[in-house]
């Protein structure tokens, strides 16, 4: 029966409380799940059926720890809380961690005290028998006068009545709890009852207190508002008042609900935290980590590599030969099956960082590497939730800047967006990976560490050295206030959810392959069809080249003619006009032209050369990889992809911002174009300038 109501449900709770598997449970929806705060920085709404008649909207809201707001992705949550009546959810189910209640309480307290229907779930209640905790939950319905539900999102427990729960909203009690009005300061909150008749108490306080939070307010609200802001530290002392106060209704509440074996916090978890977060022991261990992730991307992948690479040569050829002659043969078997096959090649590679990365986020660890990078991150201008964005970069600049969202200081913020496209992202990766084994020896030391692995993780390194520094240099020449202060939490340990990190792989993956698939499709036609016309040289190729080499065989004359053709095109005539800026690097036209499509992104770099190359060759079979290889340079005779190019490639690719979707995120993340402009400029000539003293070193 199709459903006729639509109810309202928003999503909140604490980060690292599971609110987004939740999430997943109840809607049935995919959504990332990470285990350290920040990584949900926009809201993000499923579906849900609750019985034949009746479906829910649900909307997880960012993670936050109260209705305070002290980021823009908190601030999400108080303005889907603060929105006009016919706005509101019609319920709003907050999840908290039984491991950490009394922190998740606060939260809970305020919304219950915005006098919005508002139900408890406690989670990972599949924990409490190992961790020694014992809940009396009648009891704490009471106190709460509330609906309170232990679930586990991860054994699907409570799942179903959590489901009943917001069927049943209209029932659920909206008094408020806390009762602290009268304890902050009675006059002052009588005054306000009378001022604001038609709202809430805790809603009027939080308009009086965060009304710079939400900038949609009419004009006659904002007058009876700004009545009671004549002293702003008073104010603010008020609002340390009822943090206390909140405190200590919840301390008392929870005494007598919730108890825990104080045995537990010398388990387990508090020996790896001793080793995992120590000041030497700690980076040795992270070191030896994203040493096995480099190793296992060179190693784990090549099989596989190479199968795809073969594949799509043979692909290439079985068009060429059987497919009916003409414009189209040519444009699929020369233009679009290399400039795709350059980057499904590197699906393997991308699949096994994020299954790597997934990994690490799922069990616990990764908010360890938040922690421990703290202090670091503190002297180089960032705040400790920097870390977030920086190690969310490896996968894409993009959602990692948007991370930049979780961090309150605006100059740590802005700094934090300014550097994060130095950290090596998965687009690099093509990149690197086909440059490494070009020209780094397949050589092994200990029968366990490969040089091109190695040389792989140097290569991450350098890009976050540059942004650590790239970081001190803005921390001391920008003019701009900030605050530097870092609070977190640490997860529980926990075995990954198969389900979650097999997903995470699988829509990253689609998702890095969607996303470059579109533009290398689009570039691969126009690069092809660049390149395979041209002016009044380009169509007298044929004559020109038998008329100068009567001497050479058949096979070498058309060799020679699809060479001058290639020169004499559109694009060859574009290459021609850049080389000059670039033949200092080391680099010829053709690489100058993989540099300019590649700032439509970065992994474009590779997919260009391999349609250039096969315009070129009459080598069908030839892979990507060999084209690359057998390429000579004219004017010293020896390859052009040799150890000074190829170290000067990688260098480049390493400092370039070389990705216009990440400049046009930034631009909107700062409401300015001074700073991606910025970026650009500033990135591109440290770029040119590092690639070319490594070029010149090495020659």
């Amino acid at each position: 029966m199709r459903s006729t109501k639509v109810i309202k449900v928003a999503l909140v709770g604490n980060p690292n409380t599971g609110k987004s598997s939740i999430f997943n449970q109840l809607t049935g929806l995919n959504q990332k799940v990470s285990n350290y705060p920040g990584v949900t920085v926009e809201k993000k709404s499923g579906f849900a059926k609750l019985s034949d008649e009746v479906s829910a909207t649900i909307e997880d809201l960012p993670g936050t720890y109260s209705i305070n707001p002290s980021s823009l992705d908190e601030n999400i949550v108080l303005q889907a809380l603060l929105n006009p009546a016919n706005q509101y959810p019609d319920i709003v189910v907050v999840v908290a961690d039984v491991e950490n209640l009394k922190r998740n309480l606060f939260l809970f307290s305020q919304i219950k005290d915005l006098q919005i229907p508002t139900i408890l779930v406690i989670n990972m209640a599949d924990q409490m028998k190992r961790k020694g905790i014992s809940l009396d939950i009648e009891l704490l319905k009471r106190e709460l006068d509330s609906e309170v539900i232990l679930a586990s999102a991860r054994k699907n427990i409570g799942i179903e009545n959590i489901k009943k729960a917001i069927l049943n909203y209209k029932n659920v009690k909206i008094s408020t709890i806390a009762n602290i009005a009268d304890r902050i300061d009675a006059d002052f909150f009588k005054k306000v009852k009378e001022t604001f008749k038609d709202i809430s108490l805790y809603k009027s306080w939080l308009l009086i207190t965060q009304h710079h939070n939400y900038p949609t307010l009419d004009k006659e609200l904002l007058k009876r508002i700004k009545t009671f802001r004549v002293d702003d530290n008073k104010l603010k002392k008020m609002q340390n008042r009822e943090t206390i106060l909140r405190y200590q209704y919840i301390n008392n509440i929870l005494k007598k609900t919730y108890k825990v074996d104080t045995d537990q916090a010398t388990g387990l978890r508090f020996k790896l935290d001793k080793i995992l977060t120590h000041r030497i022991f700690g980076y040795v261990i992270f070191a030896g980590i994203l040493l096995l992730i480099f190793q296992s991307i060179f190693d784990w992948t090549s099989v596989p590599m190479d199968y795809i690479d073969t594949a799509f040569s043979k692909l290439s050829e079985y068009v060429k030969n059987n497919f009916q002659e003409g414009v189209f043969t040519n444009l699929v078997a020369e233009g679009i099956i290399p400039g795709i096959g350059g980057i499904v090649i590197f699906i393997p590679q991308i699949a096994i960082l994020f299954l790597l990365i997934s990994i690490l986020e799922e069990t616990g660890y990764m908010s360890r590497v938040v922690f421990l990078m703290d202090k670091i991150m503190r002297r180089f201008g960032m705040s400790g939730k920097s870390v977030i964005p920086l190690i969310s970069g490896t996968a894409c600049a993009i959602p990692a800047i948007m991370a930049a969202r979780n961090i309150s200081g605006w100059k740590e913020r802005l700094i934090t967006i300014l550097v994060t496209p130095f950290t090596t992202c998965s687009a690099r990766l093509p990149v690197y990976a086909i440059i490494i084994a070009l020209v780094i020896p397949n050589k092994r030391y200990f029968g366990i560490f490969s040089l091109q692995g190695l040389t792989l993780m140097i290569l991450y390194l350098v890009g976050f050295t540059a942004a650590l520094s790239s970081g001190y240099l803005l921390h001391k020449t920008l003019k701009v206030k900030g605050n530097n202060f870092f609070v977190m939490e640490m997860p529980n340990y926990k075995l990954p959810s198969i389900k979650n990190v097999l997903f995470t792989v699988l829509e990253k993956t689609k998702a890095f392959i969607y996303g470059a698939g579109r533009i290398i499709l689009a570039l691969s036609i126009i690069l092809w069809f660049l390149a395979s016309n041209g002016p009044t040289s380009f169509k007298n190729a044929s004559e020109v080249v038998r008329g100068e080499n009567s001497e050479l065989t058949e096979v070498e004359l058309n060799q020679k003619i699809a060479s001058y053709k290639l020169e004499h095109s559109y694009i060859g005539i574009a290459g021609k006009t850049i080389e000059p800026a670039i033949k200092p690097l080391g680099y010829d036209w053709k690489i100058g032209i993989a540099l300019i499509s590649s700032f439509a992104a970065r992994e474009v770099f590779v997919g260009t050369l391999a349609t250039i190359y096969s315009v070129e060759s009459d080598d069908d079979t030839a892979t990507i990889k060999e084209r690359m290889a057998a390429e000579i340079n004219q004017d010293t005779g020896e390859k052009r992809f040799n150890f000074p190019v190829g170290m000067s490639l990688l260098v480049f690719y390493v400092f370039a911002m070389q990705c216009m979707s990440t400049l046009a995120i930034v631009k909107r993340e700062t409401n300015s174009w001074k700073w991606p402009i910025l970026q650009l400029f500033g990135m591109t000539t440290l770029a040119y300038l590092a690639s070319l003293l490594t070029f010149v070193l090495l020659k």
